[in-house]
């Protein structure tokens, strides 16, 4: 199968407020997506067939040039979604300037358990008060999963459905050393995950490709379970200083100051990365299920493919 990139997922921030205990975020440092670098980015991926990007961070919010990232995007004949945990007064306003142009949003939020493990405050509620701010006709709420209860499903499949809103989910992805924090042996770790996933099937429809990602993530963690699949991910991964990668943990990259003819190899080349925990977790199939709802309006749950922080809608990859 081809890798060719089709859609990218660009950090606008190197940093974040939220700094959640269990982020898996590759890059982390200060500082913004320079806009010359941004433009010179765009350019580049359009000149290898990119017609999609997802703005994410850190924080895209903070970006302080936000407005000219989309417009520019718009320039190059592209579509925008953005991924945001926006919660704060400011930052609603920032996000509610820019919905207008964008082609969805997704809104972070965690459940009560992942709150309590990653120290978070991103309430569901909260982030349905987000979404409902803004006028971007697709709107969807990821809620990263852990440690459920049958009471909190049913609040949260009764907030989804009173809002109108799209809901995805993920569940924590844990490394070795929050597994030792947490007391938790690699054997105990997709148990959780499994039990989280029935918990929600009383509320709402999970695909098939949610129940095979668990086993993927299960098989990535435990030792001994063969080799690790090549990447094929369509998506590339545009860090905050301006590197591009194939995977947002790959080791291999090219700046988008390289030569023309570097960066299109790079990015039509088939990729070098083997598909790891971390990875696994944030780039995966992204497609709406089919809904069961026991009230009037219709509920849909997606695997989403980004990240974490995410991306929201952009075509997810094939493995």
């Amino acid at each position: 199968m081809s890798g060719h990139v089709r859609t990218a997922l660009i950090s606008t921030a190197g940093h974040c407020k939220v700094a959640c205990g269990f982020c898996f975020r590759a890059d982390r440092a200060h500082g913004f997506l320079d806009t010359r670098t941004y433009t010179r980015t765009l350019s580049r991926l359009k000149e290898t067939g990119v017609d999609g990007v997802c703005l994410t961070g850190g924080e895209p919010t903070h970006h302080p040039h936000l407005r000219q990232l989309v417009r520019l995007a718009h320039q190059f004949g592209m579509s925008v979604s953005m991924v945001t945990s926006a919660r704060t007064v400011t930052d609603v306003i920032t996000l509610s300037h820019v919905a207008d142009l964008l082609a969805n949003v997704t809104v972070s939020a965690d459940s009560e358990g992942a709150m309590l493990l990653g120290r978070t405050t991103r309430t569901v509620a909260s982030g349905i008060d987000t979404l409902r701010a803004i006028s971007t006709e697709t709107r969807i709420l990821h809620v990263t999963c852990w440690d459920l209860s049958d009471g909190e499903c049913r609040a949260l499949a009764g907030l989804v459905t009173g809002a109108g809103v799209e809901v995805q989910f993920s569940p924590v992805v844990l490394d070795e050393h929050a597994l030792r924090r947490e007391g938790m042996s690699l054997q105990e770790y997709p148990a959780r995950q499994l039990l989280d996933a029935e918990v929600l099937e009383h509320y709402f429809d999970l695909s098939d490709r949610y129940r095979g990602h668990l086993d993927e993530l299960r098989d990535l963690q435990l030792p001994g379970e063969g080799e690790r699949r090549q990447c094929r991910s369509a998506t590339a991964y545009v860090s905050a200083d301006g590197l591009i990668r194939r995977c947002p943990y790959g080791r291999a990259s090219v700046d988008v100051h390289a030569p023309r003819a570097e960066i299109g190899r790079f990015l039509t080349d088939p990729a070098q990365d083997r598909v790891t925990p971390d990875c696994a977790a944030i780039c995966r199939p992204s497609a709406p299920l089919d809904a069961r709802s026991s009230t009037p309006a219709e509920r849909r749950a997606a695997c989403p493919h980004e990240h974490g922080t995410g991306p929201s809608r952009l075509p997810g990859p094939d493995r």
